[in-house]
């Protein structure tokens, strides 16, 4: 009789585990692109809260592409989703799948870059301005507030491409000494980084440092610098990836603006939580940053 008690015991708590699992929240993660580490790490990290948090998770990949983009977020609100974390491709371009789960009702959090249309209901970031600021001034100081600098540009439209910039040119513009000869887009990717910094030393000489807006950028450039024998070039990148922070250990690249991609994705699906259980959440939620250099 013992041995039948226990069996139905052990029945009847997974039947209540399949039961709970079945009726888990459903949360959609719409990502720019996991060809970059950055966005794997935001990924990882919003995949262990929402198992934490007893969340299904669904992950849906854009590969920079808005109109993928779109079918993804489609694809996900015919899943009967609750919430939607979405990382965009373009924040003018990502409108048209904000405003297509905001017909559905479905509530929309935005992480890393924003939405220049629809309604969200918060956006989990860094402080892009105040990043590129301070790889601005970090540059100026290297170079003793004088030299010819370059900057290598995210995906144009994307909101951390532009924030990046501005924060990068108020730092710059203040500086007399300084001159920015070049700024050319290399869409975040590493081969077009390389390929870019090549084309910008053919065209210009005497570079005295670059300002990547992404490690994977500044990663790429740095093979160029070391080809063209320009080692001592100062080169700033941002996003503290693994490569990144290991770069600069290894004195390869002099600095990068450290964000918290895992904390990023956390943070989505932590603020997906409480809008869950109906609680308030901010409009704006900040994550820190912070200069990695080698000392």
């Amino acid at each position: 009789m013992k041995k039948l008690i226990l069996a139905t015991a052990v029945a009847a708590t997974a039947g209540l585990g399949a039961t709970q699992n079945a009726m888990a929240d459903r949360i959609a993660l719409v990502t720019s692109t996991l060809n970059n580490p950055f966005f794997v790490t935001l990924q990882e990290g919003a995949e262990a809260q929402a198992e934490a948090l007893g969340h299904e998770l669904i992950v849906l990949d854009s590969s920079n592409d808005a109109a993928r983009e779109l079918s993804n977020v489609e694809d996900a609100l015919s899943r009967d989703i609750d919430v939607l974390l979405i990382n965009p491709t373009d924040s003018d371009a990502v409108m048209s799948s904000v405003r297509t789960a905001n017909a559905q009702d479905v509530p929309v959090i935005t992480l890393d870059r924003s939405a220049n249309g629809g309604s969200v209901v918060s956006h989990i970031a860094s402080d892009n301005v105040a990043g590129g600021e301070l790889a601005g001034e970090f540059i100026i100081e290297q170079l003793g507030g004088e030299g010819q600098v370059v900057q290598l540009e995210g995906v144009p439209g994307a909101s951390a491409t532009r924030n990046r910039g501005e924060g990068f040119m108020t730092a710059i513009e203040a500086a007399d000494g300084i001159e920015l000869v070049a700024t050319q887009p290399a869409n975040f990717n590493r081969s077009e980084g390389l390929n870019v910094m090549e084309n910008l030393l053919q065209a210009h000489q005497g570079i005295d440092a670059v300002f990547a807006q992404n490690d994977e950028m500044a990663l790429g450039a740095q093979r160029a610098l070391q080809a063209a024998g320009l080692e001592d070039v100062v080169l700033v990148g941002f996003d503290g990836t693994d490569d990144g922070i290991q770069a600069v250990k290894d004195g390869k690249m002099s600095a990068t603006i450290a964000q918290q991609p895992a904390r990023i994705g956390e943070l989505g699906v932590t603020t997906a939580d409480r809008l869950l259980k109906g609680e308030s959440v901010e409009a704006s939620v900040p994550v820190p940053l912070q200069l990695v250099i080698q000392e």
